[in-house]
């Protein structure tokens, strides 16, 4: 997390991504969010069973994941104006993390890859936002 609010302070902007840094920031926040509640929407259990349970597959080995920076969740909420403040998106993101590590019960099954194990999300998770923030470079 230092590494973000370090990249929040620059206003980083990037190329490839269609999102502001804030907006991103709050993307990674609802797919923990989601890991938690449930997600909006799912793909079919087939998709979750072959392609989604593959590509998970993918990611885990590599150890990053490779998906379009710029989809959004499937059916999830809005994400704010691009000029919000990165700080208020990190801290929602933070405390989404927090949630997630605090949180002893069940975790709802990813919109793409099904049910993950504990060790699973955290590593989706991981890899989600690395994947999201590798795309920003400093202004």
């Amino acid at each position: 997390m230092r590494q973000l609010q370090a990249h929040s302070q620059t206003q980083p902007s990037s190329a490839a991504a269609r999102w502001s840094w804030s907006q991103t920031l709050e993307h990674c926040a609802q797919s923990i969010e989601y890991s938690l509640q449930g997600y909006p929407q799912l793909y079919s259990p087939l998709f979750q069973q072959t392609a989604g349970a593959a590509a998970f597959a993918v990611f885990r080995a590599r150890g990053y994941m490779q998906h379009d920076i710029n989809e959004p969740i499937p059916s999830a909420a809005p994400l704010p104006a691009p000029a919000q403040d990165p700080a208020s998106a990190l801290q929602r993101l933070e405390a989404a993390a927090q949630a997630f590590l605090q949180h002893s019960g069940p975790l709802r099954p990813h919109f793409a890859y099904g049910a993950l194990e504990r060790r699973d999300y955290e590593q989706a998770h991981a890899m989600h936002l690395a994947e999201h923030a590798k795309a920003f470079t400093s202004a």
